[in-house]
């Protein structure tokens, strides 16, 4: 099978209602199993703070969760809209009519009689295709107006962002990171106030782990990831370079990523952290070095897979948007703990 179809069937329309409908769940089911299994074996090492642990998971967890999805998803109350969210949702039923009405008008165009095709041309009216079928789809109906017609609606070509669109699209990826964070460092200040564990070091903890989390594993990657689409565009315009394939663009995002996001990003945050921060809190300078505030960790760098997300959309890849929230979730109960590399100060 190749590819080019794998590609098309999970950046279906179809699909990505799916997957976008079902994400809530997955998050709180995910969020709810991580704080249980967490708080157990924080019990185990620390039993006399075993429900002080479950409170603060709970509320951390919550708030972050709750921040990702209305950030997102926006707010409704009673039927009536408060705020939009930051993604583009299409109801169910919705997407169903376009389907139907695309097939429905690709049939009476083309009077089409193969009872294969038109099989499978009913099944895309309300469900998602096969691999199978949507490599029947694409063999088997002859190149015409009307086919790229209806492929723009059931089987849509990945976008090829311009300039423009670039930056817009990183100002609004950069939002999407921001509220998750920022959920889990207000969720987090909240739990220790309930618990009666808050002091200046863990509020301000939260602060500069907020602040590392936000900028080295999401904002700086994403401004990396923008710079060099934007300049590989720019190469492109003027023949200093072939046009990039979607793969090609996806390396190229991802060397942006890499040199401004992981290489510089840790860097700048306890920059930010040690100079700002820390005397805000009356905590003096650290005289060991800046990497002392905060060390780049392994799972720092599994928490760049955010970034592939980043790079993929940025590369036209469709189906990894419904999964944002999910891949922002750890930076937003990270902040939220106020982790530091010292466990003492956790």
């Amino acid at each position: 099978m190749k590819l080019s179809t794998i590609g098309k069937y999970i950046d279906q329309p179809m699909i990505l209602n799916k997957l976008d409908r079902n994400m809530p769940t997955f998050l709180v089911g995910a969020g709810l199993s991580y704080g249980v299994v967490d708080s157990f074996r924080a019990a185990r090492k620390d039993k006399k703070h075993t429900k002080q642990k479950f409170v603060q998971n709970a509320i951390v967890i919550s708030s972050t969760i709750v921040a990702s999805l209305l950030g997102t998803r926006g707010l409704k109350i009673g039927g009536k809209k408060i705020f939009n969210g930051l993604m583009e949702r299409v109801h169910f039923s919705e997407l169903q009519k376009a389907h139907s009405e695309a097939v429905e008008g690709f049939i009476k165009k083309t009077k089409i009689k193969d009872e294969k095709i038109l099989m499978v041309l009913r099944t895309a009216k309300l469900k998602e295709l096969s691999p199978k079928q949507i490599d029947l789809l694409i063999n088997k109906l002859p190149e015409s107006p009307a086919k790229k017609e209806l492929f723009s609606v059931i089987l849509p070509e990945k976008k090829n962002l311009n300039s423009k669109e670039i930056f817009s699209e990183i100002k609004r990826l950069s939002l999407l990171g921001l509220i998750p964070v920022v959920g889990g460092v207000t969720g987090g200040i909240i739990a220790d106030k309930t618990t009666h564990s808050s002091t200046r070091k863990s509020t301000a903890n939260k602060a500069k782990e907020g602040l590392y989390q936000y900028l080295a594993n999401i904002f700086l990657c994403n401004v990396g990831a923008g710079s060099a689409l934007f300049l590989s565009e720019k190469l492109e315009k003027t023949k200093k370079i072939k046009p990039l394939t979607p793969m090609k663009k996806l390396a190229v995002i991802l060397a942006g990523i890499v040199v401004t996001g992981i290489i510089g990003g840790s860097y700048i945050a306890n920059f930010v952290s040690k100079h700002c921060i820390n005397p805000l809190f009356d905590e003096k300078k650290d005289k060991k070095g800046l990497y002392n505030e905060r060390k780049p960790e392994a799972l720092d760098i599994a928490l760049h897979a955010d970034d592939i997300a980043t790079a993929g959309i940025l590369s036209g890849f469709k189906w990894i948007e419904p999964a944002l929230p999910f891949m922002y979730f750890i930076s937003g109960y990270r902040a939220g703990i106020g982790y530091r590399n010292n466990k003492k100060n956790n």
